[in-house]
């Protein structure tokens, strides 16, 4: 074969050849024109990486021609479908398979079918190869328009016989025994007398090949039935079809949507969907727009063709949808409610049931043939009615199954235990709903044991979701309706010995503090850090000196940390100078309480009230009001058992983070407040600590935060921003020195590989203390590695970075407090200070009397900067001389670093204070701060600002932070 010379006159040739292992392709040439015009014998074949060469004389058309009939070359299906190089002769002799051929193709005749389209719509040229590869024996004509094929049965008593009829421009055209060539089967284009034809309907050549030698097939008696069902129908469905000796009727009808509850015992129960059509039924997402069905009767047969409504099945369906369930499976059309839960076998009895009206005005049909089991599929209510008693709230509620009335307390076992089915009076089963359990549980488990339902007066959180829901007709005392609309509560005069002013919010919860008082409910005062839980206090605890009679007995106990005895004396002196206070603390400190009654208050701490407990408890207070009340958060904690048995009128707690580890916290705190509120440790746990925690079930959520919501007033620094000084936040990256980065990067991959194998291999759980201590060795080495290594002679990119920040804000004269959580990362800040001649305070865990620390440094204009360890200076601390905070390293907790932030950001800052965050690049730091935005959301979901982050990290984010 000679070389196409592009300088020269050439034609591009689309020519039609038959590959001996591929059957029909298309390849493109280039053919050298001689003098005359015509079609020389030197050829090429052309591909998209030789195509430029002629280049000047080939169109978009045929670039893009080209490039679609490379991938049917046979070195380019080779390639594609063999990983090693190797000869065609080699692949086709040894390799190359019937199952190959019929992979492949498919994808062919695509590629072919695209190429004939465009020439087709293009007016372009095909031409036949001939024998000897030569890519120009004749030009073939592309038919312009569709050929249409009649399928022809005639059935005599013998046989049936079975043949199609081609009709081109509405002329039969012969095409039997024609030479007649079937180029592509799918979709079908076949040759004959030189023109290449193809069809309506998306014949398949397959349908026309045995017809190209054969007059008909013949079907005998004895295989037609099997023939009609298999091939016939089907034929019927898609194409023309001419019939003798059998009936082939269209039948209209009007669809039915029908739903048909496939209930399976203990397993996962499906809706089936199927559309009627008079008594012919369809499954859903079948897409033949006409299905027929074969009837046989006395020896004759009958075709009966149905025109389904493929928009309404579609319409349905979607509906479907749109209410709640969902598609299983790629090809069948089964289908499940999409928040089923557990997909416990109820679900789509329940789901059914639920949405029965919609489903009935969408013409649904329902079909619960569940086996030996008769389900009630029905609509179900239930009607409550609940009156206030003096303590109680009586509970008088019916439940309607359909038609079926039921008193509610019936349902008591069923709703405790879970169980759904309910045996009605006829037989027939109830399915409770799933919803129900969530609803009414903690009605059954928080109720009285009686014949009747009863629940306490704190419960009123459960009676208002019940109204709201309007489930309920509920008749309250006025009174108790204030508690529903904080808003509505009544003002109350302020005491007369109160030196100083509410702020609006700070009145609202002294207001609260009073009406809880009259109902006898106890109540957490959950506001943000420096909102002044301990004024609003004092002021309540004054107004109750100067209205309670004196021999009544007004002495109330309050319990703290240690850290904030000296706040609290403090702020008392200010605002309250007329209660008469005795600090009950310290080793001398007097063992008889008969003297108590000469005080006002009486202040002690978590540790005093556990060793003393056994006299503390023989003195009946009338408050006993808990500080920081998150310490006994623990119920097997020898502080919240000690609290527990202290004797007063009236509760209280007080705490800017009540939630810090786990919801779990909630429960010892507002137990010790109003006793049975949440039920017992067991049913608090497993009902919505699990429940949340684990399951992130956020109807059990807002479940919890409707009961506990009357008794907990929480306000934050956002809804009382107008009464705050603003504040601003930024984050400052420190890149590592290189001696640091290598020490950090040798640690990590120490720790990342028997981590992340632990993942994989199952054994981590055993491994989370090992976690834990490389993740705080990594965080003390993005600090400064000579927190771990004393022989470290180099620096950090963070210390450098914080000196520096710090030198240019002392020169603007402000003060700064500095948080690490790391007291030796405030020591070499403390050495450095040192050297440089820096007046500093300090203050960590070991450190005495914090009082005067804090005193010296809100009071001396010299003392600019306060090191703080984040643990010791979280709470208890008033420090508002300061606007500038550096936070050193970020934990785990973000709410630990808010505390940190109010030490500064509190009412009293009369300036703006801005917040810096160091953070070492390219570290866990990173990782953590990401991780810290995402943890967020349970923290601010219940009353908390804060969660434990590390017990909520996924393997995911392990594997995240160790990357």
């Amino acid at each position: 074969m000679l070389r196409v010379d592009s300088s020269k006159p050439f034609k591009i040739v689309y020519s039609l050849c038959k590959h001996a292992y591929l059957g029909y392709l298309i390849e493109p040439h280039v053919v050298q024109l001689n003098p005359q015009g015509d079609f020389s014998l030197t050829y090429q074949r052309l591909f998209s990486h030789t195509a430029g060469e002629f280049a000047a004389h080939l169109t978009d058309r045929d670039f893009r021609l080209i490039k679609i009939l490379d991938e049917t070359e046979q070195d380019a299906i080779i390639k594609k479908h063999h990983k090693k190089a190797i000869r065609a002769v080699e692949f086709f002799s040894k390799t190359f398979s019937d199952k190959f051929y019929e992979h492949v193709r498919p994808r062919i005749e695509k590629r072919l079918s695209e190429v004939l389209t465009v020439l087709k719509a293009t007016g372009g040229a095909l031409y036949l190869m001939d024998s000897d590869g030569w890519p120009a024996e004749r030009q073939i004509a592309l038919a312009e328009e569709p050929a249409t094929v009649l399928f022809h049965f005639r059935r005599n008593d013998k046989e049936t016989r079975y043949f199609p009829t081609i009709k081109f421009q509405g002329m039969r055209i012969d095409f039997m025994f024609k030479d007649a060539h079937v180029v592509s089967n799918q979709p079908a284009w076949l040759l004959l007398n030189d023109t290449l034809y193809f069809f309506e309907q998306d014949i398949e050549g397959k349908k026309l090949q045995p017809f190209l030698n054969k007059r008909f097939i013949s079907i005998s008696r004895s295989t037609e039935e099997t023939y009609f069902q298999k091939f016939v129908c089907p034929l019927i469905e898609k194409y023309h079809v001419y019939a003798e000796g059998f009936e082939i009727r269209t039948e209209k009808h009007v669809a039915v949507p029908t739903l048909q509850i496939v209930y399976v015992e203990g397993g996962i129960s499906q809706l089936a969907l199927y559309f009627r059509y008079g008594d012919h039924k369809f499954s859903a997402g079948n897409e033949k727009k006409v299905t027929v069905e074969l009837i046989r009767e006395a020896g004759n047969y009958t075709f009966i063709r149905v025109r389904r409504d493929a928009q309404l099945e579609k319409a349905k369906f979607d509906a479907l949808i749109n209410m709640g369930l969902r598609k299983v499976g790629f090809l069948a059309y089964n289908l499940e409610p999409a928040a089923a839960g557990d997909r416990f076998s109820y679900a789509v009895i329940n789901w059914v049931n639920e949405h029965l009206d919609e489903l009935t005005k969408q013409g649904f049909e329902i079909i619960a043939e569940t086996g030996a089991k008769k389900f009630l599929i029905a609509t179900s209510k239930i009607s409550f009615e609940i009156k206030e008693d003096n303590d109680w709230f009586d509970i008088h509620a019916i439940v309607y199954f359909g038609e079926h009335a039921i008193p509610f307390i019936t349902l008591r076992q069923h709703i405790l235990h879970k169980k759904h089915e309910f045996t009605l009076p006829d037989g027939t089963i109830a399915v409770i709903p799933d919803k129900w359990f969530e609803l009414y549980g903690s009605i059954f488990s928080l109720s009285d044991r009686t014949t009747s339902l009863k629940l306490k007066k704190h419960h009123i959180g459960l009676i208002n979701e019940l109204a709201e829901d309007s489930l309920a007709s509920v008749a309250l005392s006025r009174k108790l309706q204030r508690l529903n609309n904080f808003e509505d509560i009544a003002d109350v005069r302020m005491p007369v010995g109160f030196q100083g002013n509410l702020r609006s919010y700070q009145k609202a919860g002294y207001n609260w503090f009073s009406f809880l008082r009259d109902y006898h409910f106890g109540g957490c005062l959950a506001d943000d850090m420096g909102l002044g839980k301990t004024i609003q206090t004092l002021a309540m605890l004054q107004k109750l000196k100067e209205e309670s009679d004196e021999t009544a007995g007004r002495t109330s106990l309050i319990v703290m940390p240690t850290s904030l005895i000296y706040n609290w004396l403090n702020e008392a002196s200010k605002f309250t100078p007329q209660l008469k206070i005795h600090p009950h603390i310290g080793s001398s400190r007097a063992k008889d309480v008969s003297t108590f009654a000469d005080y006002d208050i009486i202040i002690t701490t978590y540790g005093v009230t556990r060793v003393d407990i056994n006299i503390l408890s023989n003195f009946h207070f009338s408050y006993v009001i808990l500080d920081e009340s998150q310490n006994i958060k623990n119920p097997a904690s020898k502080s919240f058992k000690a609290v527990r048995t202290l004797k007063s009128t009236y509760k209280l707690a007080l705490s800017g983070t009540p939630v810090e580890n786990s919801v779990a916290d909630l429960w010892s705190q507002l137990t010790f407040l109003n006793p049975g509120l949440l039920g017992t440790q067991s049913f608090f746990n497993e009902e919505y600590v699990q429940a949340i925690e684990k399951k992130k079930d956020e109807e059990k959520s807002r479940k919890l935060q409707a009961i506990i919501k009357p008794f907990i007033l929480r306000r934050t620094k956002e809804q009382v921003a107008a009464e705050l000084p603003p504040k601003t936040e930024q984050t400052i990256y420190c890149e590592m020195t290189e001696d640091q980065s290598a020490y950090y990067e040798k640690t990590k991959s120490a720790y990342r590989n028997d981590l992340l194998n632990s993942l994989d291999d199952g054994s981590f759980a055993k491994k989370q203390v090992i976690l834990l201590q490389g993740l705080t060795l990594l965080r003390q080495l993005a600090n400064h590695p000579a927190m771990i290594d004393n022989g470290y002679a180099s620096n950090s990119g963070k210390f450098e970075s914080v000196i520096e920040t710090l030198d240019n804000v002392l020169k603007g004269g402000h003060k700064v407090l500095i948080f690490s959580q790391f007291v030796k990362h405030l020591s070499l800040f403390k050495d450095h200070f040192e050297r440089e001649n820096v007046a500093f305070s300090y203050l960590d865990g070991s450190t005495k009397e914090r009082g005067k620390v804090v005193a010296d440094f809100q009071k001396k204009p010299d003392l600019k900067v306060f090191l703080i360890s984040i643990k010791a200076g979280g709470v208890g601390l008033n420090l508002t001389e300061a606007d500038y905070v550096f936070i050193l390293d970020p934990w785990w907790n973000p709410a630990v670093e808010q505390q940190a932030i109010d030490r500064s950001h509190r009412i009293g800052q009369g300036k703006k204070v801005f917040i810096y965050k160091f953070i070492s690049k390219d570290t866990v730091e990173e990782k953590i701060l990401a991780l810290q935005n995402r943890k967020k959301r349970l923290a601010t979901a219940l009353i908390t600002t804060e969660e434990s982050f590390f017990k909520s990290l996924s393997k995911d984010d392990i594997r995240e932070i160790l990357n």
